[in-house]
């Protein structure tokens, strides 16, 4: 399925199916189907030239479990610090999600991020494929991706990237270039202290 995404595939380390697993439980939610297939035949990497997408691996600087809870956790506290800014009084600060149901940040999970900030979710709601939203840089835009990874990446690939990603983006090249295993390995602690 990945190469019929990626016209210019070159796999990075991939995900086991114990690793999937440790995420799942760990997480407490399935993995979507098309995300464990990422996993299994991209693995960590940069889609597009833009995107890095988190997988469950023993490196902090790839895993999902590590990277979901780092890029909540700076989305917070960003949305507080926005929040308490005097600046901002007369203007309160808010997500303006498309399609103005704001409920499904409740239910956001992160796993991707754009190297110009934006950071990719999943509404885990329900089971299957989860439908992807995209937070824009600003911290504010919130718009609707996709309901499945490799539809995610398809559209991206097109004149819907705009629409997905703002205004001014251009559609993305079909291209994946993965993170080997050593580079990850040289990047920080493992993930998971008990890996070696």
């Amino acid at each position: 399925m990945w190469q019929a995404v990626f016209g210019d595939l070159r796999p990075g380390c991939p995900s086991s199916e114990a690793e999937i697993a440790r995420a799942e439980e760990e997480l407490g939610f399935a993995l979507p189907d098309s995300y464990r297939s990422f996993c299994r035949d991209c693995g960590a990497g940069l889609a597009g030239g833009l995107i890095r997408i988190a997988t469950p691996l023993p490196f902090e600087a790839a895993d999902l479990v590590t990277r979901g809870g780092l890029i909540a956790h700076s989305v917070g506290s960003a949305a507080q610090a926005l929040a308490a800014n005097p600046a901002f009084a007369d203007r309160p600060f808010r997500f303006d999600v498309a399609g103005d149901d704001p409920s499904v940040l409740d239910r956001a999970f992160f796993f991707g991020e754009t190297l110009d900030g934006a950071f990719l979710f999943w509404d885990v709601r329900g089971t299957g494929e989860y439908d992807i939203w995209v937070m824009g840089a600003d911290l504010e835009s919130v718009r609707f991706g996709a309901e499945s990874l490799d539809e995610l990446f398809r559209a991206l690939q097109g004149p819907r990237a705009g629409a997905i990603l703002g205004p001014e983006a251009e559609p993305l090249p079909s291209r994946f270039e993965g993170i080997e295993e050593a580079v990850l390995a040289r990047a920080g602690a493992p993930a998971n202290p008990d890996a070696p």
